[in-house]
């Protein structure tokens, strides 16, 4: 009997454990969805128009 007592408490703590992580990454989700962030800096001069890894590939590459 004591060991089944023992898996219900381990599997409510789980359960509730699940539940709060929920609860905190929905929040955290609200929390970074209505921070309004601030313009990218500006473009160093003398740097091409696109420095991404996608824009030095080529169909070749692949």
């Amino acid at each position: 009997m004591e060991t089944l007592v023992t898996i219900a408490v381990i599997v409510l703590a789980i359960g509730i454990g699940m539940r709060l992580i929920h609860l905190l990454n929905a929040q955290h989700d609200a929390r970074i969805a209505a921070h309004r962030f601030s313009d990218p800096l500006p473009r160093p001069p003398g740097l091409p128009a696109d420095t991404g890894r996608r824009a030095h590939r080529t169909d070749a590459d692949r």
